[in-house]
């Protein structure tokens, strides 16, 4: 189920999914697509475990984060860049309750507000999010972050930045240089993901202008690595 809705959302928002490659050795290389941005046009992507982390990599045509939303001084409307790696892991290996939706890794940047755990600011900076998303007809996209319902109290992450939204704002390293984005993410606190596999996405999120549900949306699919969202990586070890 989750695959086939991924499926959809590549083919409802762009139709540069079909020129994506396969996978090899793991990782996900991807054939460049000149009509992407060229800090979001995906080539290779690969989740390869280093002595205690898994490091999540994806490498574009251009340079890495230097495109970012612009500040609107305000947070209903406002934007989101991310890099992300929709995993086939359960909602529950990241903290959250059982089978809550599509797991996915995100390095973002959205210069209008900070969700960052126990009241720090991240706005100003790349960094990484675990998020749950969901289909919703509601959004572009078709896929938004999982809302949390009002007076609902679901099983939340101890760094769980306190919003509405089924995400979590762990203090991952995230680092961007040259053509590469980096995640790091102890093994010790996701022991599911030696056996996961993954894909690569650079999208465009969007606040809701009504700050009602669905509160964020996937608004634009950049690039798909795999090119179907079928999530062909594997963890390489």
């Amino acid at each position: 189920m989750t695959r086939f809705y991924f499926r959809r959302a590549c083919l409802a928002v762009t139709a540069l999914c079909g020129l994506a490659s396969a996978a090899q050795a793991g990782g996900i290389e991807a054939k460049q697509s000149e009509g992407v941005a060229a800090p979001f046009d995906i080539v290779e992507t690969k989740v390869t475990v280093v002595g205690d982390d898994a490091v999540f990599s994806m490498r574009v045509r251009g340079d890495a984060g230097s495109e970012r939303p612009s500040a609107s001084g305000k947070f209903e409307g406002s934007e989101v860049y991310a890099y992300v790696w929709p995993t086939s892991l359960n909602s529950a290996d990241v903290g959250f309750d059982k089978d809550q939706g599509i797991v996915a890794l995100a390095a973002t940047f959205h210069p209008d507000f900070d969700d960052a755990a126990k009241g720090a600011t991240n706005r100003d900076r790349w960094h990484a999010h675990w998020v749950i998303l969901n289909k919703d007809d509601a959004c572009k996209g078709g896929l938004k972050v999982t809302d949390i319902p009002k007076d609902a109290k679901p099983k939340v992450p101890e760094t769980w930045p306190g919003v509405p939204l089924l995400i979590d704002s762990p203090e991952y390293g995230t680092a961007l240089a040259g053509d590469t984005v980096d995640v790091h993410v102890p093994l010790s606190m996701v022991g599911a993901l030696k056996s996961a596999s993954f894909d690569g996405v650079t999208a465009g999120l969007r606040v809701n202008a009504d700050l009602h549900s669905p509160l964020l949306c996937v608004e634009n699919v950049f690039k798909v690595a795999s090119g179907d969202l079928s999530l062909p990586g594997k963890v390489a070890e």
